[in-house]
């Protein structure tokens, strides 16, 4: 029998969670997605979104959500369902609260409650670091840049309505970025430890990436995990404090492997009665949880 140390069998996992759901059948997929039913009526189907899931197919991606949509109705239904509709996006890293219609009208109803702000989303990440205030509200407008480093590549970043002039300190507004969409996110901080904090967040706006730009260039609090936007200029794993890394069992030179930890928590949705959908974290972000000490009250 080989004892393999811990160091190793956690960097197994992580690197098996980003693959599995790609290699899998489209037939076991939606099975996956069916055993991840955490609500269904008439209308909806609400699932728990996997990680490394995409919602929409795209170059080198063999499995998404929108694939199996008519293998799933099938087997919610008996073999004679109309497929699902999507009704809102999240990232392929991100997991948790995800609607699906069961016709067209209820899609384009619940896609015009996103679109005009009456959903309430509750999403839970650790981060990196801790928010100064431990509470508050990020509202910076973001715009998609073409970052030119040594291979250019697209950020959403942010594009702030003021700045302080070098000359003289002076707070002074700055002419519009046409392309800038308003953006406006809520935080609060449940937890704290291990030089990471555990933060609940409302993006009252749906701008894509938000969440991440805000925490990472807004407030200084990269998400863990988030390679993308814990650096501006490359495009390198996210490089994390010695604490954080001998708690989760993680050498930085495999840090690279550590997944996006953001959880769409709870969704609100005003159909007739407002339907309160709550999905708890997947296992590796709760295993995180206890490893980095972030203890939080059970609600």
């Amino acid at each position: 029998q080989v004892h393999r140390d811990p160091a190793q069998r956690r960097l197994r996992e992580l690197t098996a969670l980003s693959q599995q759901l790609q290699r899998v059948h489209p037939n076991v997929l939606a099975k996956i997605l069916k055993e991840r039913t955490v609500y269904q009526n008439e209308e909806i189907v609400v699932i728990n979104k996997p990680y490394g899931l995409p919602v929409h197919g795209g170059p080198g991606i063999k499995n998404c959500i929108a694939d199996v949509l008519p293998i799933l109705a099938k087997m919610l239904e008996n073999m004679k369902a109309e497929p699902l509709h999507l009704c809102h996006r999240l990232d392929k890293e991100t997991t948790g609260v995800m609607v699906l219609a069961r016709n067209k009208e209820t899609a384009e109803n619940i896609r015009l409650l996103f679109k005009t702000r009456q959903v309430e989303k509750i999403y839970w990440a650790i981060v990196l670091g801790d928010p100064d205030p431990a509470e508050g509200i990020v509202e910076i407008p973001i715009v998609e840049k073409e970052v030119q480093s040594h291979q250019s590549h697209y950020k959403m970043t942010l594009a702030p309505n003021y700045r302080l002039c070098p000359e003289d300190g002076k707070v002074v507004k700055m002419r519009r970025n046409r392309n800038a969409e308003s953006a406006v996110t809520r935080y609060r901080r449940l937890a704290g430890a291990s030089a990471c904090s555990l933060l609940e967040l409302q993006p009252i706006t749906g701008v894509k990436h938000q969440i991440r730009v805000h925490l990472a260039y807004g407030l200084g609090c990269p998400i863990l995990g988030d390679h993308k936007y814990s650096h501006w200029s490359k495009l390198a794993p996210q490089k994390l404090p010695e604490l954080t890394l001998k708690r989760l069992k993680v050498q930085q030179s495999k840090a690279r492997h550590l997944p996006l930890h953001l959880h769409a928590h709870r969704l609100s949705l005003p159909l007739g009665q407002p339907i309160d959908l709550v999905c708890k974290p997947p296992s590796f972000f709760q295993k995180a949880l206890r490893m980095l000490e972030l203890d939080i009250a059970k609600d």
